[in-house]
């Protein structure tokens, strides 16, 4: 029974991972859903973009609880069950992946950023500062959260590395920076266009993504 705990642990972290916050809260607060609007993509940033800072941030805070809340409760409860760092990345990881694949919403999600934020400061607080700190600064200069996004990602398993050590750890960070350069291929496109929306641009004056069943997001 023992060797069922890691699995349970991380099909709890994925089904939390699933809750897919940006349309839960803009359902809740009269908002179009996300998935229609801006980017399409179903996360903080295009929901800025409704012009509704409020729903942005609470759509941001919640998804990376459900990065860190997962992670946080087997560090601190796993040991009596025999869960240690392994299973706090795996759980982390099985988060990220439900944000990015989440069996609620017909695994259509988002691009993982605040949940994958949330993973970090759960298993390494200081990784999580260092990694913040590069996004803040690469937004800063720039205002394209897609960019800082894809040089944090890259740069949280390089710092991990290099200041710690290699493990179940780095190896969920790895997985994680792949996946979310990955799902900002097409950010990427538009920003060596120059058609990328810059943070805080409303939905209005980014290019609007009519609602398909078998529209990809971007």
């Amino acid at each position: 029974m023992d060797s069922l705990f890691p699995l349970l642990a991380a099909i709890a972290g994925y089904l939390i991972g699933s809750l897919s916050f940006a349309v839960i809260v803009s359902r809740a607060m009269g908002l179009s859903d996300p998935r229609s609007y801006g980017s399409g993509n179903p996360g903080a940033t295009n929901v800025l973009r409704s012009g509704n800072k409020a729903a942005a941030i609470l759509t941001l805070v919640f998804d990376a609880l459900k990065g860190y809340l997962p992670v946080l409760t087997v560090l601190v409860w796993g040991p009596r069950w025999g869960l240690g760092e392994g299973t706090a990345a795996l759980v982390g990881l099985a988060a990220f992946l439900g944000h990015l694949w989440p069996v609620f919403f017909r695994f259509q999600g988002g691009k993982g950023v605040a949940t994958a934020a949330g993973v970090i400061f759960a298993l390494n607080p200081i990784l999580g500062v260092a990694t913040l700190a590069t996004w803040a600064i690469v937004a800063w200069f720039s205002r394209y959260s897609s960019l800082a996004a894809i040089v944090a990602a890259a740069f949280a398993p390089m710092y991990q590395l290099l200041i710690w050590e290699a493990g179940p750890t780095a190896l969920a960070l790895i997985i994680m920076a792949l996946l979310l350069v990955w799902r900002h291929q097409a950010n990427i496109k538009k920003l060596m266009a120059g058609t990328e929306s810059r943070l805080g641009q409303k939905a209005g004056a980014a290019a609007h993504v009519k609602p398909t069943r078998n529209r990809k997001k971007s």
